[in-house]
C-alpha cells in the first residue's frame, strides 16, 4: 500500500498545538478533529470544513481549560460523537444526519478518574479505558456504565479488531489485555495476552497479527496468542524518535505507525504470513504525529500533528479506470472501492474472510459488481449498495451471470426474477445468490441457461401465514418443469409436459405457475393442488400484471385478461388489431401497449378488478369489498363476489360475507348471516371480545356449511339440548331430534313423537307414518298406510314377513289386487305362491316376465309348460337385447335357427358356428356369410376364408384379403378361381373404385400388386397428392425423380401454391427457380429468404438489389438500408451497368457516391467505344485526367489536348510527351524533339536519343538545354563506350594534356585490370601525383583516401605510406606501416613527425602481440597485460613466476586470483602451499580467501592422523605470519584480526594433535586437544569435531565423554539430514563453553558406514547402562575442559599443549595470556626427548616463536 499526499485540512501553527484526537464516521461522510483548544471541527468527505462545536467541561465551575480531550469516536449510525475527557467524564453529542443540525448532549458518563481512550464498536456500546487501569463499557440506551475488567496500570491505548467484536487494551506497564464480546468461532484466548518492553502507546490489531510500538524505537508484531512474529528495530537509526500512534486499515491488512516526521507502513503478506515494510513516508517539519484515523472505506488516512496540522493522504495499492466509467481503487488486498465517475457514488467491496481480491468487473448495464478471490465469489448491486460474499471454488472464470429481471424476450415476455438475486451458471449448475446475503440461496442442476426458462420469487408479496416465501421454477429437461421451495430446500412439484417449453413464470406469491410451450399453448399450474389447466391454445404474448395475480395474454386477435386466476375459465376479452408489445403499471393505472401498424395504442385494464385480486391475496377483505361496490354486476364481478364470500366466511368476517351473499342475490344466506351477525354483535357488546367465538355463532356457521353434526356438537358442549332440538325441528330433521331427546331422556319425548306422527299425517307422508306404525308394532295399520301411500310392494314385504298377516285372506286379496293393479306381477306371484295359489302365481310370473320363477314353479307344478316357457323366455330376452342369455333357452326349447340368430346377435360367433355346423338343413347355410364377415373383421382371415368358400362367397374372401392389404393371399385365391387378365381387370377395377372412394393407399397397393405402378402415379397426380406421387416415382422411376420435382414445382407455381412449389424446386435442386418464382410473383421477402438460406454468400444481396430495383425511389433506399446493403447495391448496379438505378439510389441516400458512378459509367462507355459520352462522364466524375488518358490511348491527340486545356492543364505536358513517344516510335525524331521541348522535358529527349544510340543529338540537346548535366552525360557516354584498358589510359592522357586533370584522374582511377598489376599501380600513382600537383589539398586528400587503401590491398604498404606522408596524413601513414607490420618504420615516423602517436603505435603493437599470442614478447612491453593473459589462459605457474619478478603487490594480486581459482576447484591444499611459499600479506581484500582456505581445510575428511602434521603445521605457520602482519597493519585488533587469532589457535591444536598422534604416550594429549576443539565449533564443522572428540575419548577409555560426544554427533547428523539444528537437545552441555548456536554443516563430514558404526556402539553402551551420561567435573565443580568456572564466572587460560584450562601448576610464557599446565608440558617435553619426534620438536619450536619461549629456559633439539 502507498500513501500519497492529498491536501492539508488544518494548517499547522508555529508552536505546539497538539491535535489530540480524530475520527472518521462509519458512513464515510464526516470527519471530526479535536484540537488542543477542545474544539471539535467537522469536515465532509472531500475535506471541506462544514461545522464545529466546543466541548463542555464536566463541571463549569472549574473553567473550560481544566481538561483535555483524549479520544473521540462516532456511533455506528454516524449521528453521534462520544468524547473522552480527562475531567473524569464522557459526553455523547448528537450531531444529526445533516450539516448544521443542532448539537445536543444526549448522554454523559461520569467516572472516578480521567478517561484516557475510547472506542465505539457497536450500537449503544462504548468501550473506554481510565487512568486507574480499568476498561469499562457505557450503554447509551440505559445511560449506565460498568467495568469489563480491571488492571492496576493506566490504560494508554485501546483498539478493536476488524469486526469490532474484540478489544485490546494497552497499559503503562507494557501489558496488553484481550477481551472478546464474540470470538466468532476463532477459539482465541481472553485476558492478558502479552507484556511489551515499553508502554504500548502505538497499538493496532490487524487481521492476522497485532502490532505494538512505543518509546524504545522498536515495532513488534505479535501472533494471535501473543508470541513474537517479527521485530522491526530502529533503535540504531538516529533520525528515528519514539513511536506515538498506530492505526490499522479497515481491512486489517495494512498498519501505519507514526513517529517524528515519519509514517511507517506495514502490509500483511498472506503468502509469506509476515508483515512487509513498505518505504516510509518521510515528511520534513511535520514534527511528532499525535493522531491517526483511517477512513472506514480504507481510501484515506488522516494524520494529526503536534503543531496542530491535519494532513490527508490517499491510500491505495493500485488504481485503475474500468470502461472509462468506473474508478477501481485497491485500498488493500481484500478491499476495493468502486466509484462511478459520472455520479460520484461509491461502493466498498470487501472480502469478509480476508481473501485477496482478483480482478473486479462491472457487468449488467454497469450496475452489478463481480469479483473473485481464491475461495469466494463477491457480488454487489451498485444501486442498492447490497454486497454478498459466497464460498466459490474457482472454475477458470467460466461462469455466466444473469442479473436483471427487466430482461425482455420475444414479444415482451418477462423473466420472473427480482433485481436482488444474481443467477450464476457453471458447468450445468444454477446457483442463486441474494444480494446482501453471504450464503448461496439455492443450487440446482439444469442445462437451460435462458432466463425465460427460470423464475425466482422472493417475498415479493406477503402470503397469509407464510413468513419466508422463496420459490424457484426451472427446467429439468426441455419438457419438464421443477418447482423448488428455496427455504426448505425441497421439491414442491414436477410438471411433465408433452411439448417443449419456451417460457415460464411464477406469480409473485409463488402459488401459481404460467408456462408456454413451443406450440404457443398457454398453461396454468396450481402448485398447492398440483392441477394443470390449459388457458389458451395460441398465445404469442403473456405476462403477470406486477403487484397482482392478474394475467394479460394475447390470443390471435383478442386481448385476454384473467382478473381472477383461481377461475381460469372466467376470462375477459377485447378485440385487438395489432400485437401486444408491453405492459405498464404506474400511478394507479395499468395499460397494455399494442402496436397497430405504425401506431402504438394503449388499452387500460380495470384497476379495481386488479386491486381486488391483490386485496384478496393481502387478506384485506374490506378493501376488496370497497372495490367490488364500485363495479357493475357481470360474470367476472359475480365470480369475485363468490371468491370473496368464500374467503370471508373462512376468515369469519361475517359482515363482509353477508354483503357478498346480498350482492349475489342469495337472500336466505344473507338473512341467515344477518341474524348470526346480530347474535355476534350482541355477545360482543355484552361480554366484550370477538362475538364470532360464541357457541351459537359457531353452530350457525356449521349449519350454513350443512355440517349439522358439528353444530349439534357446539350446542351440546354448552348443554343447549333445547336449541339442538329446535334446530332439528326447524330443519324438519325429526329423527335426529328424537334421537337427541332419547339420548338426553327429554321429558317431551312422547309429545315429540305424537307431534311427528301428526306432522306426517298432515303432510300426507303416509310411507313415513307407516314406518312409524311398523316400529310401534301396529302391522295392520302399517299395511293400510303403505297401501294408502301407493306402496303395495312394501305392504307385500311386510305381509310376507308376518305369518298373522298371511292368514288374513282379506288383507292378502287387497294387497294382491293392489299389486296387479300396479303391475307388480312378480311380487304378486310371490304372494300367490306363498298362499299356494300356483295357477295364479304362474300367470303373474309370466305377466311380470319373471320366467325363472315361472320355470321353477312349472317344473314342480306344470312340467308340460316348461318347453313353451323356455322359448317364450328366449323371445323375451331377445326383445330385451339379452342375446347371450337367450341362446341357451332356445337350445333348451329346440329352436336351432333362433339359437343361431341369437348367437350371431350376441356376437357369440364360436357358439353360432358350432350350432351351425351341427345343422343338416341347407337353409342354414345363409349364416356362413355373416359369420365369415365377423372373422374377416377380427382379422382371423383363414377361418373367414374357409367360411366364405363354404358359403360360396369366394369374391368376398378376395375382397377381404384386398382390404386387409394381404394382396398375396387375395391373389392366390383369385388365381385359383380366375384367369390372369380377369385378376388384373378385377384388381384395376377394384383399385379404381377405391380411388373414387378416396381410398388411395388401398388402390395403390392393388395397382402395384398387378404391376401397374404408373396407374398409381397417374392416380396421385390426378388427385394432386404429390408427396405420394414423388414417393412412387422415387421407388419405380428413380431416374425421373428430379425432373418430376421440377415438373410438379412448375405446376404448383402455376396454381399459386408457392410454398409447395418451393419445396419441390429445392428437392429438384433448383433453388434459383424458386427465387425466380417468388420474384415473378412479387413475393420478394420469400425470394430473399430463399436466396439467403440456399444461395451463396452474395445471392441474397442480388435478390435484395433486384427487390430494391423493383421498388425504386425512397422505398428501395429504405429496404437496402434495412438490410445494410445500400452501398453494396450501388456498387452492384454500377458493376452491372444499371447506371440509372445507381444514380437514383445515390441521389436519394449517398450523394458522395455519385462521382464513383459517373466514373464507372464513363469506363463502360469507353469500353463501348462511345468516347464523347465517356469524356462527359469522366468530367462529371471529376476525373478529366482519365478522359485525357482515354483520348491519348486512342491517339486522338486533338481531343486529348482540348480536354486537358479545358479541365486539366497539368496534363497538357503529358499529352505532348505521349505524342513525342509515338513520334519516336514512328522514327519522326524532329517532331518528337519539338513536342518534348514544348512540354519542357529536354531530359526525356536526351533519354530517347540515348536509347536510340544517337549520342550526338543527345549531347546537343544537353549542351543547349541542360548544360549542368553535360559532364554526367559525357561520363555515361564514356562508360557506355566499353573501351578497353588501353583506351581508358589513352583517354586519361588526353584529358591530362588538355589540362582536364580532374577528368584525367577519374579516368586513371577507373582503370581496372587485375591481370596487369604494374599498370594498375602506375595509373593509381599517376592519379595521386596529378591530384597532389594540380588539385586543391582537400581534393588531393580525397584522392589519396581512394588510392591509399587500394595500394594497401595490393600489399604496397611503403608506397601507400609515402603517399600519405606527401599529404601530411601521418596517422594514415603509420596505419599503413602497421598494416604491413613495419613496426620500426611506424615508430620512427611517429617519433620524428608526431610524437603524440608513439603511444598509439605502442598500444597497437601490444594488441598485435596479444592477438598473435606472443605473451613472452608482451612481457617486455606490458608485463601486467602479459600476466592477465597468463591468468586468462590458466598458465598460473608462468603467471606467478613472472609476477614474482615484479613487486610484492603485483605478485599477491595474481596469487589471490590463483587462490580464488583453486578454492573454486576444491584445491585448498594448493592454496596453502602457495601462501606458505610466498607469504601472507595483511590485505583486507584477501581475508575472504584466507577464511575460505581455512574452512575448506578444516572440513577435509580423514586428516585426523599423524601423517597430516605437515599440512596442519603449514596452516598454523601461515596464520601466525598473517597475525604478525596484521599486528603491524591498520587492521590490528580488528574483529578480523581476532578471528584469525582464533583460527591460528585451532590450527595449532590440529598440528599439535597430529604430532601427538604419532607417539603412544601422548594419546591423552591428543584426546584433550580433540575435546578442546569442541570449543571452536563455530569455525570447524560441528559433526566432524564431535565425531573426532568422541573417537579420541573412546581411544583413551573416557567412555562417559565418548558416549556423550558421539551421541551428540548422531543428533547433529540427523539435524544435517533435516536441514535444521532447532531440534537439538543442549542439556548435556548446559554448563560448558561448548557453543549451542553453530552453523548447520552443508553435508555430513563422516561416511554413512562410519555413522552407522557409531550408532551401533552408542546403542550398545546405552543398553548396557555402564556409562553415566554426565561430563566429568574438576575441583571448580565445572566441566573439566571448560575455561569458564560455573560458580565464579572466572575464565582460565587454555593450555598451549592440550587446550584444557590452566588452573594450578601453571607455566607462563613471555607473551602475556599464554600458559601451559606443568604436567602436560613436562609430559610433552619428555616424549619429545625420548622419541626425538621431528613433529614434536617442530611444535615446541613453534610455541617458542609464538609464545616467546619460557622466561627461564630455552630448548634446542638435535
Amino acid at each position: 500500500m502507498q500513501l500519497k499526499y492529498l491536501k492539508t485540512l488544518l494548517t499547522p501553527q508555529d508552536g505546539a498545538a497538539k491535535v489530540t484526537c480524530m475520527a472518521w464516521a462509519p458512513n464515510n461522510a464526516k470527519f471530526a478533529v479535536c484540537t488542543i483548544d477542545r474544539v471539535v471541527i467537522l469536515y465532509d468527505e472531500q475535506g471541506e470544513k462544514r461545522d464545529r462545536f466546543t466541548t463542555k467541561p464536566a463541571d463549569p465551575k472549574y473553567g473550560k481549560k481544566t481538561y483535555v480531550v483524549k479520544s473521540m469516536a462516532f456511533s455506528p449510525d454516524s449521528t453521534k460523537i462520544a468524547v473522552a475527557q480527562t475531567d473524569n467524564i464522557i459526553f455523547v453529542y448528537k450531531i444529526g444526519e445533516e450539516w448544521g443540525d443542532k448539537k445536543v448532549i444526549c448522554n454523559k458518563f461520569i467516572q472516578t478518574s480521567a478517561v484516557t481512550c475510547l472506542v465505539w464498536p457497536s450500537e449503544h456500546t462504548i468501550i473506554f479505558g481510565i487512568a486507574e487501569g480499568k476498561v469499562r463499557q457505557a450503554n447509551t440506551k440505559t445511560s449506565k456504565s460498568s467495568t469489563i475488567y480491571g488492571t492496576d496500570s493506566y490504560v494508554v491505548s485501546l483498539t478493536t479488531n476488524v469486526s469490532g467484536k474484540g478489544i485490546l487494551s494497552g497499559h503503562a506497564d507494557g501489558t496488553v489485555v484481550r477481551y472478546f464480546f464474540d470470538d466468532e468461532g476463532s477459539g482465541e484466548s481472553q485476558g492478558k495476552l502479552l507484556t511489551h518492553a515499553c508502554p504500548p502507546y502505538a497499538m493496532a490489531w490487524g487481521t492476522n497479527s497485532i502490532i505494538v510500538a512505543g518509546c524504545d524505537k522498536k515495532i513488534v508484531a505479535y501472533g494471535r496468542e501473543g508470541h513474537v512474529l517479527q521485530t522491526f528495530d530502529y533503535s540504531r537509526d538516529r533520525s528515528e524518535k519514539e513511536f506515538t500512534v498506530a492505526a490499522s486499515s479497515p481491512s486489517g491488512q495494512s498498519i501505519v505507525v507514526g513517529s517524528y516526521d515519519r509514517l511507517r507502513v506495514f502490509n500483511w503478506s498472506p503468502r509469506k504470513g509476515i508483515w512487509d515494510e513498505a518505504s516510509p513516508k518521510e515528511i520534513p517539519n511535520l514534527y511528532t504525529i499525535t493522531a491517526l484515523s483511517w477512513k472506514k472505506d480504507g481510501s484515506r488516512l488522516s494524520v494529526g500533528t503536534l503543531c496542530g496540522g491535519v494532513e490527508l493522504f490517499d491510500c491505495c495499492l493500485r488504481r485503475s479506470i474500468y470502461k472509462n466509467k468506473f474508478e477501481i481503487t485497491y485500498v488493500g488486498l481484500s478491499q476495493v472501492i468502486v466509484k462511478n465517475l459520472s455520479t460520484g457514488t461509491r461502493v466498498v467491496l470487501k472480502s469478509q474472510y480476508g481473501y485477496e481480491i482478483d480482478e473486479v468487473k462491472v457487468m449488467g448495464k454497469d450496475r452489478y459488481l463481480v469479483a473473485h478471490t481464491s475461495d469466494t465469489l463477491l457480488l454487489g448491486d451498485l444501486l442498492s449498495n447490497k454486497l454478498s460474499e459466497v464460498a466459490w471454488q474457482g472454475s477458470g472464470g467460466n461462469e455466466k451471470f444473469f442479473f436483471e429481471n427487466e430482461t425482455n424476450g420475444a414479444k415482451g415476455k418477462r423473466l420472473g426474477l427480482m433485481n436482488h438475486v444474481c443467477m450464476i451458471f457453471n458447468a450445468g449448475e444454477l446457483a442463486l445468490v441474494e444480494y446482501g446475503s453471504n450464503e448461496i440461496l439455492g443450487s440446482v442442476r439444469t442445462e437451460f441457461m435462458n432466463p425465460h426458462l427460470i423464475s425466482v420469487r422472493l417475498n415479493e408479496r406477503k402470503l397469509r401465514g407464510v413468513e419466508d416465501n422463496r420459490k424457484l421454477a426451472y427446467l429439468i429437461d426441455i419438457k419438464t418443469i421443477a418447482i423448488v421451495d428455496l427455504v426448505g430446500g425441497y421439491n414442491l412439484g414436477t410438471i411433465s409436459h408433452d411439448s417443449k417449453i419456451d417460457w415460464l413464470e411464477l406469480n409473485e406469491t409463488g402459488r401459481k405457475l404460467l408456462f408456454r410451450d413451443k406450440k404457443l399453448r398457454l398453461h396454468l399450474y396450481d402448485i398447492e393442488s398440483s392441477l394443470k389447466s390449459t388457458m389458451l391454445s395460441f398465445c404469442p404474448y403473456v405476462q403477470w400484471v406486477p403487484g397482482s395475480d392478474v394475467v394479460v395474454a394475447q390470443n390471435r386477435g383478442n386481448l385476454c385478461v384473467w382478473y381472477t386466476i383461481d377461475s381460469p375459465e372466467r376470462v375477459t376479452m377485447f378485440p385487438l388489431k395489432g400485437d401486444i408489445v408491453d405492459l405498464e403499471r404506474s400511478n394507479g393505472k395499468t395499460e397494455v401497449i399494442v402496436t397497430e401498424g405504425v401506431n402504438s395504442v394503449s388499452y387500460t385494464l380495470d384497476e379495481g378488478l386488479i386491486e381486488f385480486g391483490t386485496a384478496i391475496d393481502d387478506g384485506d377483505y374490506y378493501r376488496a369489498t370497497a372495490f367490488l361496490e364500485t363495479l357493475e354486476m357481470s360474470a367476472e364481478t359475480e365470480a369475485m363476489w363468490k371468491t370473496l364470500s368464500k374467503l370471508s366466511l373462512e376468515a369469519q368476517q361475517l359482515h363482509i360475507a353477508e354483503r357478498c351473499f346480498a350482492a349475489l342475490g342469495d337472500v336466505s344466506k344473507a338473512r341467515f348471516l344477518n341474524e348470526t351477525n346480530k347474535i355476534a354483535d350482541s355477545v360482543s357488546r355484552e361480554y366484550g371480545g370477538d362475538g364470532t367465538d360464541h357457541y351459537q355463532v359457531k353452530a350457525r356457521l356449521a349449519m350454513l356449511d350443512k355440517n349439522f353434526k358439528l353444530a349439534e356438537m357446539y350446542y351440546m358442549e354448552q348443554n343447549a339440548v333445547d336449541e339442538v332440538m329446535e334446530m332439528y325441528q326447524e330443519l324438519h330433521m325429526w329423527d335426529e331430534c328424537i334421537a337427541v331427546a332419547e339420548a338426553k331422556g327429554h321429558p317431551e319425548l312422547d309429545n315429540l313423537r305424537r307431534s311427528y306422527y301428526s306432522y306426517l299425517m298432515e303432510t300426507n307422508q303416509n310411507e313415513k307414518a307407516g314406518e312409524v306404525k311398523e316400529n310401534e308394532g301396529d302391522f295392520i295399520g302399517a299395511v293400510n298406510l303403505y297401501l294408502k301411500a301407493g306402496l303395495p310392494a312394501k305392504a307385500a314385504w311386510l305381509a310376507m314377513s308376518r305369518d298373522e298377516l298371511l292368514s288374513s285372506h282379506d288383507i292378502i286379496s287387497r294387497i294382491t289386487a293392489a299389486l296387479i293393479k300396479g303391475e307388480f306381477y312378480e311380487r304378486a306371484g310371490d304372494l300367490f305362491e306363498r298362499t299356494r295359489n300356483n295357477q295364479k302365481a304362474l300367470e303373474c310370473y309370466r305377466k311380470g316376465n319373471a320366467f325363472k320363477k315361472a320355470v321353477d314353479l312349472a317344473r314342480v307344478a306344470f312340467p308340460a309348460e316348461v318347453v313353451k316357457l323356455e322359448e317364450v323366455w328366449g323371445d323375451y330376452l331377445v326383445q330385451q337385447k339379452q342375446m347371450d342369455a337367450a341362446i341357451n333357452h332356445y337350445i333348451e326349447a329346440g329352436c336351432s335357427t333362433k339359437a343361431i340368430e341369437a348367437a350371431i346377435a350376441a356376437r357369440q360367433w364360436k357358439k353360432a358356428l358350432h350350432i351351425l355346423e351341427l345343422q343338416e338343413d341347407k337353409a342354414a347355410a345363409k349364416y356362413y356369410l355373416k359369420i365369415a364377415q365377423h372373422y374377416a373383421s377380427v382379422q382371423e382371415f383363414e377361418v373367414a376364408e374357409r367360411l366364405f368358400v363354404k358359403g360360396d362367397h369366394t369374391k368376398d374372401a378376395i375382397d377381404m384379403y384386398t382390404q386387409a392389404g394381404q394382396w398375396e393371399q387375395a391373389h392366390k385365391l383369385a388365381v385359383k378361381c380366375m384367369s390372369q387378365e380377369d385378376v388384373s381387370a378385377l384388381y384395376i377395377s377394384r383399385a379404381q373404385e377405391l380411388e373414387k372412394e378416396g381410398k388411395y393407399k388401398e388402390a395403390e397397393r392393388l395397382f402395384t400388386t398387378v404391376d401397374e405402378p404408373d396407374l398409381a402415379i397417374t392416380m396421385y397426380k390426378k388427385n394432386k397428392m404429390y408427396d405420394d406421387m414423388i414417393r412412387l416415382v422415387a421407388v419405380h422411376h428413380k431416374d425421373l425423380l428430379q425432373e418430376t420435382h421440377i415438373h410438379l414445382a412448375k405446376e404448383l407455381e402455376a396454381e399459386s401454391r408457392f410454398q409447395e412449389a418451393e419445396y419441390h424446386y429445392l428437392e429438384g435442386q433448383d433453388w434459383k427457380a424458386a427465387v425466380n418464382m417468388y420474384r415473378v410473383n412479387d413475393m420478394w421477402e420469400e425470394a430473399y429468404r430463399m436466396a439467403k438460406t440456399h444461395g451463396g454468400a452474395s445471392a441474397h444481396k442480388q435478390v435484395a438489389y433486384l427487390w430494391a430495383k423493383n421498388l425504386g425511389g425512397e422505398a428501395a433506399v429504405k429496404l437496402l438500408n434495412k438490410f445494410g446493403f445500400l452501398e453494396t447495391a450501388i456498387d452492384f448496379a454500377a458493376d452491372n451497368y444499371a447506371f440509372d438505378f445507381a444514380f437514383e439510389l445515390a441521389r436519394l441516400a449517398m450523394k458522395q457516391r455519385i462521382p464513383d458512378i459517373h466514373l464507372k459509367n464513363a469506363m463502360f462507355l469507353e469500353d463501348q467505344g462511345k468516347f464523347n459520352e465517356a469524356e462527359t462522364e469522366f468530367i462529371k466524375a471529376g476525373k478529366p485526367k482519365e478522359a485525357v488518358l482515354m483520348h491519348v490511348h486512342n491517339k486522338d491527340w486533338s481531343n486529348a489536348q482540348r480536354v486537358a486545356e479545358a479541365h486539366d492543364p497539368e496534363s497538357v505536358a503529358d499529352i505532348l510527351v505521349s505524342q513525342a513517344k509515338f513520334c519516336f516510335d514512328q522514327k519522326e525524331f524532329q517532331k518528337a524533339e519539338a513536342f518534348l521541348l514544348r512540354a519542357q522535358r529536354p531530359e526525356l529527349a536526351i533519354k530517347y536519343y540515348k536509347d536510340a544510340g544517337m549520342w550526338t543529338d543527345a549531347m546537343r540537346i544537353c549542351k543547349d538545354y541542360l548544360p549542368s548535366k553535360l559532364s554526367i552525360l559525357q561520363k555515361e557516354y564514356e562508360s557506355e563506350g566499353n573501351w578497353g584498358v588501353e583506351g581508358m589510359v589513352e583517354q586519361a592522357q588526353e584529358w591530362e594534356q588538355t589540362g582536364e586533370y580532374a577528368r584525367a584522374i577519374d579516368c586513371y582511377l577507373k582503370v581496372k585490370d587485375s591481370s596487369n598489376m604494374d599498370l594498375l599501380m602506375k595509373c593509381w600513382m599517376k592519379a595521386a601525383e596529378l591530384a597532389i600537383k594540380f588539385l586543391s589539398h582537400d581534393k588531393a586528400v580525397d584522392i589519396s583516401q581512394v588510392v591509399g587503401p587500394r595500394l594497401i590491398q595490393l600489399r604496397k604498404y611503403n608506397e601507400a605510406a609515402e603517399l600519405y606522408l606527401n599529404l601530411d596524413l601521418i596517422k594514415n601513414a603509420i596505419d599503413a606501416f602497421i598494416e604491413g607490420e613495419e613496426w620500426n618504420k611506424a615508430k620512427r615516423v611517429a617519433k620524428e613527425l608526431d610524437p603524440r602517436l608513439e603511444e598509439y603505435v605502442d598500444k597497437r603493437y601490444k594488441e598485435h602481440l596479444k592477438n598473435q599470442g606472443k605473451v613472452d614478447s608482451l612481457v617486455g612491453v606490458d608485463v601486467v597485460a602479459a600476466l592477465d593473459m597468463y591468468a586468462e589462459r590458466g598458465q598460473w605457474e608462468k603467471c606467478i613466476d613472472t609476477a614474482s619478478k615484479q613487486n610484492f603487490k603485483v605478485l599477491h594480486k595474481y596469487i589471490a586470483l590463483y587462490a580464488t581459482h583453486l578454492i573454486k576447484e576444491g584445491e585448498a591444499e594448493k592454496v596453502l602451499n602457495l601462501y606458505t611459499q610466498h607469504g601472507v600479506p595483511a590485505y583486507s581484500q584477501n581475508f575472504n580467501i584466507y577464511k575460505r582456505m581455512f574452512l575448506e581445510l578444516v572440513s577435509l575428511r580423514d586428516w585426523d592422523c599423524a601423517e597430516a602434521y605437515r599440512m596442519w603445521a603449514n596452516l598454523r605457520d601461515v596464520l601466525l605470519l598473517l597475525c604478525e602482519n596484521l599486528t603491524k597493519s591498520s587492521e590490528a585488533n580488528s574483529p578480523a584480526h581476532e578471528e584469525f587469532e582464533q583460527m591460528l589457535l585451532v590450527a595449532h591444536y590440529y598440528s599439535t594433535r597430529s604430532a601427538a598422534k604419532g607417539i603412544d604416550q601422548l594419546s591423552s594429549v591428543a584426546a584433550k586437544l580433540s575435546i578442546s576443539l569442541l570449543r571452536h565449533t563455530e569455525l570447524i564443522p560441528a559433526d566432524k569435531a564431535f565425531y573426532e572428540a568422541g573417537l579420541a575419548a573412546k581411544a583413551v577409555d573416557w567412555e562417559n565423554m565418548a558416549f556423550i560426544f558421539l551421541n551428540r554427533f548422531l543428533d547433529l547428523a540427523d539435524g544435517i539430514d533435516e536441514g535444521t539444528l532447532d531440534a537439538l537437545d543442549h542439556t548435556d552441555f548446559q554448563d560448558t563453553d561448548i557453543p549451542f548456536e553453530v552453523p548447520v554443516p552443508s553435508k555430513l563430514h563422516v561416511t554413512v558406514e562410519k555413522r552407522e558404526e557409531i550408532r551401533e556402539w552408542v546403542l550398545t553402551v546405552s543398553m548396557d547402562q555402564r556409562v553415566e551420561q554426565v561430563l566429568p567435573k574438576d575441583e571448580r565443580g565445572t566441566y573439566e575442559a571448560s575455561l569458564v568456572a560455573l560458580s565464579t564466572g572466572i575464565r582460565s587460560l587454555p593450555c598451549v599443549i592440550t587446550g584444557y584450562p590452566v588452573l594450578h601448576n601453571k607455566i607462563e610464557f613471555k607473551r602475556p595470556g599464554m600458559a601451559a599446565n606443568k604436567d602436560d608440558w613436562n609430559k610433552f617435553l619428555m616424549a619429545t626427548k625420548t622419541t626425538h619426534s621431528p613433529e614434536c620438536q617442530d611444535v615446541l619450536k613453534f610455541i617458542t616463536q609464538w609464545c616467546g619461549g619460557l622466561p627461564s629456559a630455552g630448548y634446542s633439539f638435535h
